[in-house]
């Protein structure tokens, strides 16, 4: 590196900038950098300047170990096992070894483990790549190939085309004329289309050749590292002189050099400080509700089991002090007895083992193995397989399945998720006549065929054949003029690429329509500074391009001013609908018929645009174009004159016809978004977009719909304001929601949002958020004081500062769709943070960029399209689809189907354990509070993974109510899961008093049945043993019974889990009370005989038999009262819901009416501001061959020899 400085190093110390500039950058001086320190942690200190490597992996080979047991012991579940085992260790009062509780935590643990290693693994092989891209580096007077991770701040950087940018970049120079550089966005706002940076004319003089790129020195010091990727601000000294920077000399990590063959820059902000990382967000450890409800109910069962062990401890110290004195044998008071408190102490901590089973390790082992078996159903469902990718779903995750069953809110990225980003020509109106496919079915019509056009790119369907014969028989002038201006009203650039002409646009929409008249034979084939050449029907013409009058947002639309061969001068303009029709003629020809097609378009949802054009007076061009050239050159008020000189120019248009572009959407999106909102899903568009692109993808994909009233502008803000007055006029009432203000409030028509669509930009999220900041900095210093006067002031202070997110979120939340156009990914994840903060819903992101990493990040669940726009979105999200309307599926079969097993999973799983838990309760009445459990023990450890796990296994497997196909057809079906109607608290305690029934009868009957009885041969079968194995097989054929009651989709593996289950039981029952193993082991199997003995008595089947169905009984009237109070609101479509939903997706849209206060404009150009700046100048001129001279060359022989002839004339 070149360390060197100058000797003036130091002479902008007077130099006042702005307080946040502190960040101070020196070209060439990578010693500098890596210095500086700042203070971190206490007495720690970190590097300023951070190296450009970067981590989103969560562990390494040190903090893997403790990391993730920390995790996995969050899980209340886990921490009870742990305490389990070291009470089975404590000899006093273990009634189990310390390891048959060990082994399986250990092994769930690992399972556990070995997942979160497997995704981990993922993440660093990602970064891995990314860190050791190559890429050009300048070492002394040379470059030098290093890896991305070893870039430094301060280092000159080389970039060839089509490379990625490694860190945030102040752009020196270029290859290109004036230093522009051609960069792609794609991955950091997903817009494809070709953005222009220009490094200034002083580095681009002076600054090209390696001995100069060695020797520059200059220091610049600009803003902090932030998130705004839409701005910078900084300022370069060099040589002296102060040179101002902004976000047009910089190139930002992520973005991808294009159509520049070679640029410089000297690294800014590297690593974590780049804009693109600080946008990315952190990794959160994402848990599902059923998940965090799984664990507070857990903590409730461990309440009831200390609450349980500490009522029969005490029964156990009462009877010992009662009864000790009559069982002398047991040595209860005797001298080396314990004392009572002792011995209830000791009692309580062995009721907390021996009703452990209580809260079975199997729990959790079932609940994760279900997780992966249907992540494995995701992964091999073929319907959701994209053949043309030949790309399947993946889930990525395997602990989020059922939380795909309870989504509320869906945040959608737009340009490659929704869209293809894509313009087609589909249509167009000339002179009142509408050409393009008529018909319903596309099958119907006829593909034109362009061979006859050597320039036609073939990539154009067009389904009118009678439009090329209109152009090729040149009978009609409004044809030639509506094709002439899409060829020369513009500001595309052409270029020969490998012999082929091709276009640079500004927008996808300015080079759909250049195409366009490119196929139908009005070919753009080169621009200079001054003229533009084009081919009309194989006729090379030079036009002299006198003005360019470029687009903008405000004033939608666009003119050029043009002077022919005959010196005849022409305006060409295309815009808005609404912004022509002002500017016509008052006895211009077609309005109505061309009013007609366009509504006609924005039926169909096309993108439409109005052309026109007008001859001007050469005398009254000449005093136009005099004043319009001072006003370009004055100091103030620029902008304002030359608008106004525009205006002027602008008028008295004739009407040439309309253009309708398809913004291609992926396939099946419109039939998606709508099945989704009749599932209640609210989707909300999330887009860096430009709002009228955004609104009118809204149409095209059925988000918004005609009857909808937009919601927008000044409009949100005054509703906002109303909203907060009115919430706080009712402070008594805190409980009370916004909601509540909409329908109390005097003006309650404008503040309903039933039938709105709230569409809202970057720049009113920006203005929200700094507001909040502002008052969250504001927070920490006036708390102490204003707590100390009033001690409600910190409460006042929050919700003062919560007044204006939860105003946003409830006025959003209420309206038909939301579109945010304009925002930054930190936005994105700020909006979906909102909506969690405030709305107790679930809610999914989907996207495909890098620009959407964060939004992912933050929902509850995060889904990656496989696009265009990289791999980056996929790797950081919880499941992969290829296409949008993959989603429909995932969420309306898989998601509600994972829901209702867990949930059928978790109800029937703690009512067996309920049942078989508390009979050892009501045992222990009849047992002196010995500790003594009614079971074998062999039961105890067998019913947990063999009688009773396999039906429960396939049950949350394989289990559903209804097929996919109703599941799609019927979308309400899912509002069960919103609604979280099959497993809450109320179900826990109806499933606890369903248990605690069940014990209660499945011991009494039994034992009841057995008090003073005797076998038919006269064997006794009332003693414990006997008693025990009958209770035990009355348990199991409960259980079993009611998980046949559970399932609701009966299939070849149910009835075998059944079966074997059964089976099961009684091979084992026999085995370990046969007589040969009791004699073998006699400490280990006691029961000798037991099963044989009472098996074949017939009045011990008699006695499982009526407990059986004794127990039966409150099951089915649990079931009968569930069903009639939840027969409406269960989540069932009813037949009249059905028919609805079908009448309103039949619906088709209505055509529209000029004077209809409904009408909408079908504008929408996907573009800020063009090229005009850079033509005019000269700026964006190449000198070399032309793209047209290549092109030229290549068509020659097909063309004739007149035509041949004028074209070699232009060269």
């Amino acid at each position: 590196m070149n360390t060197s400085e100058t000797s003036n190093s130091n002479q902008f110390e007077t130099f006042q900038l702005p307080k946040d500039h502190t960040w101070e950058v020196k070209a060439n001086n990578r010693r500098y950098h890596t210095q500086i320190k700042e203070p971190s942690f206490l007495c720690f200190k970190k590097r300023k300047y951070a190296g450009n490597e970067i981590k989103t992996s969560k562990y390494n080979v040190i903090t893997f170990l403790p990391r993730n047991l920390f995790e996995q012991f969050h899980r209340v579940a886990n921490f009870y096992y742990l305490l389990i085992c070291i009470l089975q260790a404590i000899p006093a009062i273990a009634t189990l070894p310390w390891y048959t509780t060990m082994i399986p935590l250990t092994f769930v643990l690992g399972i556990t483990a070995v997942k979160d290693i497997i995704d981990d693994i993922a993440r660093h092989r990602s970064d891995k790549e990314i860190n050791n891209r190559p890429c050009d580096i300048l070492v002394g007077e040379s470059l030098t190939v290093a890896k991305w991770k070893e870039l430094q701040v301060g280092d000159v950087v080389c970039l060839k085309k089509n490379d990625f940018v490694p860190a945030d970049l102040f752009l020196l120079s270029s290859s290109e004329p004036n230093s522009l550089c051609y960069v792609e966005t794609a991955e950091i706002d997903g817009e494809t289309n070709l953005k222009y940076r220009q490094a200034l004319s002083d580095t681009h003089s002076e600054v090209n050749t390696m001995d100069q790129l060695a020797q520059f020195n200059g220091r610049i010091i600009c803003e902090k590292p932030n998130c705004d990727l839409h701005s910078f601000t900084g300022t370069l000294f060099w040589k002296n002189q102060e040179f101002s920077l902004d976000n047009e000399q910089i190139l930002l990590r992520g973005c991808r050099i294009r159509n520049t063959e070679k640029c410089y820059g000297v690294v800014l902000f590297a690593g974590v400080d780049t804009k693109i990382m600080k946008n990315s967000g952190r990794y959160i450890l994402k848990k599902t509700r059923i998940e965090h409800l799984m664990n507070r109910v857990v903590l409730l069962v461990l309440l009831i089991l200390a609450g349980l062990s500490f009522c029969l401890a005490v029964g156990s110290a009462v009877w010992g002090v009662k009864f000790g004195n009559k069982v002398p044998y047991l040595n209860i008071t005797s001298e080396g007895g314990f004392s009572p408190g002792y011995q209830g102490f000791v009692s309580f901590w062995g009721y907390v083992i021996i009703l452990n089973s209580i809260l079975p390790m199997s729990l959790y082992v079932t609940f994760e193995l279900l997780h992966v078996v249907q992540s494995f159903f995701i992964n091999w469902d073929i319907k959701m397989y994209c053949a043309e990718r030949d790309c399947p779903a993946k889930a990525r995750t395997t602990t989020l399945n059922e939380e795909l069953g309870q989504i509320k809110y869906i945040f959608s990225d737009k340009t490659g998720t929704l869209t293809q980003n894509i313009m087609t020509f589909k249509k167009c109106s000339i002179g009142g006549r509408v050409y393009g496919n008529q018909f319903d079915d596309v099958n119907k019509a006829t593909v034109v065929d362009f061979s006859w056009n050597t320039f036609a790119d073939g990539k154009l369907t067009f389904h009118d054949s009678s439009l090329p014969d209109l152009i090729r028989s040149g009978g009609d002038s409004g044809v030639h003029e509506f094709f002439k201006l899409l060829a020369v009203c513009h500001t595309v650039m052409a270029e020969d690429k490998n012999g082929q002409l091709a276009y640079q646009a500004a927008s996808p929409d300015e080079e759909a329509l250049v195409t366009a008249a490119r196929n139908f034979g009005y070919v753009f084939l080169s621009r200079t500074q001054d003229t533009i050449t084009i081919s009309e029907l194989g006729v090379q013409r030079t036009y002299t391009m006198l003005a360019i009058l470029d687009f903008n947002s405000c004033r939608k639309r666009m003119s050029v001013i043009l002077e022919d061969s005959e010196g005849k001068i022409k305006l060409y303009c295309k815009g808005a609908d609404a912004v022509i029709y002002e500017r016509l003629c008052p006895s211009c020809l077609h309005k109505e018929c061309t009013q007609t097609a366009l509504d006609y378009f924005a039926a169909e949802t096309l993108r439409t645009l109005c052309l026109a054009y007008k001859e001007v007076d050469e005398s009254y061009f000449k005093d136009w174009n005099q004043r319009h050239h001072k006003a370009s050159v004055v100091l103030q008020n620029r902008g304002t004159l030359l608008e106004e000189l525009y205006e002027e120019i602008e008028t008295d248009l004739v009407l040439i016809g309309a253009t309708a572009i398809e913004d291609k959407l992926q396939d099946g999106v419109p039939e998606t978004i709508q099945n989704l909102k009749e599932a209640d899903i609210k989707i909300w568009v999330l887009t860096g977009d430009k709002k009228e692109t955004a609104i009118n993808i809204g149409y095209s994909c059925k988000l918004l719909s005609d009857r909808m009233v937009l919601f927008e502008g000044h409009d949100v803000s005054k509703t906002l304001e109303k909203l907060q007055m009115n919430n706080y006029t009712n402070k008594d009432n805190n409980i009370a929601t916004i909601s509540g203000a909409i329908s109390s409030s005097e003006q309650p028509d404008m503040l309903s949002c039933s039938n709105k669509a709230l569409i809202i930009t970057g720049s009113f999220l920006n203005k929200f958020i700094r507001r909040l900041k502002r008052s969250k900095r504001k927070k920490p210093h006036c708390w102490k004081l204003r707590t100390a006067i009033c001690p409600q002031s910190r409460e006042e202070v929050d919700c003062e500062e919560e007044a204006h997110e939860r105003a946003f979120v409830e006025l959003a939340c209420q309206c038909k769709a939301v579109i945010c156009c304009r925002v930054t990914p930190k936005q994105k994840a700020m909006v979906v943070q909102l909506v969690k903060k405030y709305k107790s819903a679930i809610t999914l992101a989907i996207g495909d960029g890098a620009n959407d990493v964060n939004m992912l990040k933050t929902a509850h669940i995060g889904v990656g399209i496989s696009g265009q726009e990289g791999m980056q979105a996929v790797l950081s999200s919880d499941y992969s689809l290829a296409q949008f309307r993959y989603l429909e599926r995932l969420l309306l079969v898989h998601g509600r189907w994972s829901y209702l097993r867990i949930c059928k999973f978790l109800r029937y799983f703690l009512y067996k354990t309920f049942a078989f838990s508390f009979v050892q309760i009501w045992f222990s009445f009849f047992n002196g509070f010995s500790g003594l459990s009614v079971f074998e023990k062999w039961c105890i450890s067998f019913y947990k993974v063999a009688y009773s796990w396999l039906p429960i296994l396939f049950l949350g497997a394989l289990d559903q109510d209804v097929g996919d196909n109703l599941s799609m057809k019927h979308p309400k079906l899912y509002k069960i899961g919103q609604r979280n109607e099959l497993f809450n608290y109320r179900i826990f305690l109806i499933t606890l008093f369903h248990g605690l029934l069940s014990s209660i009868v499945l011991f009494f009957i039994p034992y009841g049945a057995f008090l003073e009885s005797g076998g038919r041969d006269g064997t006794a079968v009332s003693d414990y043993q006997s008693l025990s194995t009958t209770i035990g097989t009355a348990v199991v054929f409960s259980v079993n019974l009611e998980v046949m009651l559970e399932i609701s989709y009966w299939t070849v593996p149910s009835v075998l889990s059944i079966i074997i289950s059964l089976g099961l039981y009684f091979c084992f029952t026999f085995l370990t009370q046969s007589n040969s193993l009791s004699q073998l082991k006699p400490d280990m199997f006691q029961f000798q005989g037991a099963a044989l003995n009472i098996f074949k008595q017939p009045y011990v089947w008699l006695i499982i038999l009526l407990t059986v169905a004794v127990n039966f009984i409150p099951s089915i009237t649990i079931r009968l009262i569930w069903g009639v109070f939840n027969s409406k609101g269960g989540g069932r479509a009813t037949y009249e819901n059905r028919n609805k939903g079908e009448k309103i997706s039949s619906n088709k849209a209505n055509h529209f009416h000029r004077d209809s206060s409904q009408r909408r404009s079908a504008y929408a150009f996907s573009q800020d501001k063009g090229y005009a700046d850079l033509i005019t100048s000269g700026a964006s001129i190449r000198r070399q061959k032309l793209a047209s001279e290549a092109n030229t060359n290549n068509n020659a022989q097909s063309m004739p020899e007149g035509e041949k002839d004028v074209m070699q004339e232009r060269f």
